[in-house]
Parts: C-alpha cells; sequence; structure tokens
C-alpha cells in the first residue's frame, strides 16, 4: 500500500508540473485549451470550467493538454486566431517547451525544500567507520569516535579534519576525539597516498545543514544543472558502449518509489527530483511523439518557410508512439524478470 501510495502522488505530481507547463503558457500565449486531462483512457470524472474541461483518466501513465488547431481534422474553431497554429513559431515553441522546463524546475523547488527543511548533506567530523590495514584502526581510533583535534587545532568540520591530515604524508599527528563524555589523544602517523597526501583510513558520518531561502535555491538551481549533466554524460557513454546500455521501465521505478518511500518521505522527494529531470530530458529527446520532435518539426518550419503537412506529421507522431509502447512493453518485460525473477534465484543477476 505504501508504494502504491507513494507511486501516485510521485507520478501524479510529475505530470501534473509537466502538464501545467503546456497548459499555462498555452493559456498565456492566448491558445483556446480544450481540455487539462492527468491520465490517458475514459473519464474518472471532470470539471468544466469556462471553455477548459478539467479531467482525471483511468490509466496513470500520463497527461495531455488538448488545445484548438493541434487536430489536422478538427473543424475550423470560430475565434480561428486562438488556434495553437496561428500563433508565431516562437509563441509554439514555448508552450511545447514548457512541459520539460517545469520538470527542471520542479526538481529544483523539491531540492530547494529539502535542503531548507531536512538541510544540505554534508560530512562531519564524527567517524562512521575506521578501514582496516590503515593507521587509524592500528592506533586504536574506533566508529562513533568524533575528531575535535588534530595537533591542537580544533576542528569543527570534516574539510579542516582532511585538509590538516593531507598536509601531513607520512608524518606523525595528534589526534583527538570523544569518544562518549570523554576525551582521549592518539598519535598516528600517517600514509602517502597515490597523490601525495596523508591518509589515515577513517569514513565520516553523515549529516544535514539547514539552509535559508536564497543559498537553498542557489544549491537547488546547481544541483539540478549537475544531475542533468551526469545523465547526459551516462546516456553519451552508453551510445558510445562506454557504459551497460540499461534502462528502466515503470515496474523498475516503482520498485525504486517503493524502497525510498520506506527510506523516509525525504529521500522520496530526491527520487522524484532525479525522476522529473529525467522526464524532462527524455521529452526532449527529437523522438516522435515527444515535446523534442514537435520543436524540431517547428524548427524545420522556421527554416523550410512552411510547415510540414499536419496529416504526416501526426502519422509521424503516431508511428513514433507505437515504437514508444512496444519499446516500453519490451522494458517492463525485462523489468518483471529481473526484480521478480532472477532475483528470487540464487546466485541469478
Amino acid at each position: 500500500m505504501l508504494t502504491f501510495i507513494a507511486s501516485v502522488f510521485v507520478f501524479g505530481m510529475l505530470i501534473l508540473f509537466h502538464e501545467l507547463g503546456h497548459f499555462t503558457v498555452a493559456k498565456l500565449a492566448g491558445v483556446k485549451v480544450y481540455e487539462f486531462s492527468l491520465g490517458f483512457g475514459p473519464k474518472l470524472f471532470s470539471i468544466p470550467r469556462g471553455e477548459t474541461s478539467y479531467n482525471l483518466r483511468v490509466l496513470p501513465l500520463g497527461g495531455f493538454v488538448r488545445m484548438a488547431g493541434m487536430d489536422p481534422n478538427e473543424e475550423e474553431i470560430e475565434d480561428d486566431e486562438r488556434s495553437f497554429n496561428k500563433k508565431t513559431i516562437g509563441q509554439r515553441v514555448a508552450v511545447i517547451f514548457a512541459g520539460p522546463l517545469m520538470n527542471f524546475l520542479l526538481a529544483m523547488v523539491l531540492l530547494v525544500l529539502i535542503f531548507m527543511i531536512q538541510g544540505f548533506p554534508i560530512a562531519t567530523t564524527g567517524i562512521k567507520d575506521v578501514l582496516p590495514g590503515y593507521p587509524a584502526v592500528e592506533a586504536g581510533l574506533a566508529a562513533g569516535d568524533k575528531i575535535v583535534a588534530i595537533n591542537g587545532l580544533r576542528v569543527e568540520a570534516w574539510e579542516e579534519v582532511v585538509s590538516l591530515i593531507n598536509e601531513q604524508p607520512e608524518e606523525k599527528i595528534a589526534v583527538t576525539v570523544l569518544r562518549g563524555d570523554t576525551e582521549h589523544n592518539f598519535e598516528i602517523i600517517t600514509i602517502k597516498d597515490e597523490n601525495g597526501q596523508g591518509k589515515i583510513g577513517i569514513v565520516p558520518e553523515s549529516g544535514y545543514k539547514k539552509m535559508g531561502l536564497v543559498p537553498a535555491a542557489l544549491m537547488g538551481a546547481e544541483w539540478t544543472g549537475r544531475i542533468t549533466l551526469m545523465v547526459l554524460d551516462f546516456l553519451a557513454k552508453m551510445i558510445f558502449g562506454q557504459a551497460p546500455a540499461e534502462f528502466g521501465g515503470p515496474v523498475r521505478v516503482v520498485n525504486e518509489i517503493g524502497k525510498a518511500a520506506q527510506v523516509g518521505f525525504f529521500f522520496l522527494l530526491q527520487l522524484a527530483a532525479f525522476l522529473s529531470i529525467n522526464l524532462g530530458l527524455f521529452n526532449l529527446f527529437p523522438i516522435p511523439a515527444l515535446d523534442g520532435s514537435r520543436i524540431l518539426f517547428l524548427a524545420w518550419e522556421k527554416v523550410g518557410g512552411r510547415p510540414l503537412d499536419p496529416i504526416k506529421e501526426n502519422y509521424i507522431h503516431l508511428v513514433g508512439l507505437g515504437l514508444l509502447l512496444l519499446l516500453m512493453v519490451v522494458i517492463t518485460y525485462n523489468d518483471i524478470l529481473q526484480i521478480y525473477v532472477l532475483d528470487q534465484v540464487p546466485g541469478q543477476r
């Protein structure tokens, strides 16, 4: 039940914000919007408001905004200037691009909330683990100790600990730790790593530092950019054979959402931010039926001076949608095989 509730929450939020992007910019551009729907298939319920019907449909696998002028078989509307196809290329690109853009903005907002309420993850001066074979364990340091000073210099942050140890390769240092309520002093001879820096073999404990709105917003924007570049880098490596081709469909995503929900709400929000970035990027790919291909066709119209035949364009999108659905079936089958079959067989992965 927790997995179901968490999945509805995450998928609903991602789809809502994506379609809200299309809807909002379409309204601002003066496009007539017939329908704003979450899900596909038969309607569960509908709320008509003015010229737009707001619907919730049976299959929670996406959503759509139906605008005047998008269907080539549609009869001409009375106010022809409110048709999507009558708007400038810039306005149409803005309407289409707004969906993926909202996914990036959603990811940033989620990260900002996490940094403000839970805090930004940082390494503390507490010791989570000591590595076997390194000077720290031989000197007597243990997990649970908290480093308070090195060579008599008080330390408050993990970065200070790292800096002081790195500066003294193959030298004796005095490390003061707090164990329980008592301070203990240890003399440790550091080793030199491959970069010529001192190491003693300790792993820090993790902690969180709450941030104000402005620092959290800046950090949220930075992390959104970092994750986006990380995903693009992985995709590039996968395309050129430098990384294994691994895709996860709805089944795997739901499985990961369930795991995240069990860990905690903030971990679930982190996963939602990551998925939102992936959804925004995926929709910008120039694949028929996705937003990226519609933008590509508009670029073609700009360069060529006239639009592609709407019937041909819709046919291309229909074929693309069919191929995407076929790919989704294959990925879903693979997910089920990996998660519910191979993982249950000892030694199989």
